[in-house]
């Protein structure tokens, strides 16, 4: 079930993108290990940033939460300095009064890939300060908002340069932001389109055949060919006539001249021994005399 719910949830993404991320499987035959490259939002530390990330999905997926680890390093309250993400909607569903988060704040099967996406995006707008993974960034943030920053920018321009490496264009407008999904959603319409066009005129071929497809063979016509015919008859008597030539030599008698002494020998002494045995009285089946 938890295959077909992330095929589900990849196909419905490609359709409709989330702004400010591109999402890709790490292997195409493993649905429980997704790559996620962010983009910075604008208006914020983080933006012009490119800072990639994996995503492991549970095998009891949508019933457990997936897991995030930033694998570009990003200084954040709310991700451990490890690149795990600490977040409430990745927390396992239930009551847990120690955390000071309610039951509705944490997971649960109605969540997505799609409500993890948002949250991750308003995490970096708003980070959660209350409880965080990382302390030094959270009292930072609190206290010398313009470290923290100067901090953040240097990570920031680290991510370009990987982003430059891999070919990846990095927004740097709230239009360009948005328009990535857009292009991604006009690419997924074109794909479908063409699929659609592709299977109409597959069956639409006009044929002559029952099948109903045009297999190249109704233009194709065997003309009748009389010097083939002729050919393949005077090749037949040839053939026979070798055959018979060949059996007239082997009914010739063997003629021993007199270099073919060792030969009327043994001739002779086949001869002599036929004589013999025909004069021994026969026996019955028995052996008896």
């Amino acid at each position: 079930m938890s295959a077909k719910a992330l095929a589900s949830e990849l196909t419905e993404y490609q359709k409709h993108p989330v702004d400010g991320f591109d999402v890709s499987l790490v292997d195409d035959s493993n649905l429980y290990d997704w790559r996620i490259g962010i983009f910075g939002p604008p208006k914020t530390p983080y933006a012009g940033g490119y800072f990639k990330a994996r995503v492991n999905f549970p095998k009891d997926y949508p019933y457990s939460p997936p897991s995030i680890r930033f694998e570009t390093e990003l200084w954040h309250p709310n991700i451990f300095k490890t690149g795990e993400l600490c977040i409430s909607i990745l927390h396992p569903p239930g009551d847990d009064p120690m955390s000071g988060e309610r039951p509705e704040e944490r997971w649960n099967p109605t969540q997505n890939v799609r409500t993890i996406l948002l949250s991750v995006i308003s995490l970096l707008n708003e980070p959660n300060t209350s409880s965080p993974a990382n302390i030094d960034a959270s009292v930072m943030f609190m206290k010398n908002l313009t470290e923290y920053r100067r901090i953040v920018s240097a990570q920031v321009r680290a991510s370009q340069e990987i982003a430059r490496q891999e070919g990846v264009a990095i927004p740097t407008s709230v239009e360009e932001y948005t328009q990535r999904s857009r292009q991604q959603m006009e690419r997924t319409k074109q794909d479908e389109e063409d699929a659609v066009d592709f299977e109409n005129n597959y069956y639409d071929d006009d044929d002559d055949d029952d099948d109903g497809f045009d297999d190249g063979f109704d233009d194709y016509v065997v003309e009748d060919d009389d010097s083939a015919l002729m050919d393949t008859d005077a090749d037949e008597e040839e053939n026979n006539n070798k055959t018979a030539q060949t059996q007239t030599q082997m009914a010739k008698p063997i003629l021993l001249d007199s270099s073919d002494a060792p030969l009327k020998q043994t001739r002779s002494a086949a001869l002599d021994l036929a004589s013999k045995l025909s004069s021994v009285t026969h026996v019955d089946s028995r052996g008896d005399a």
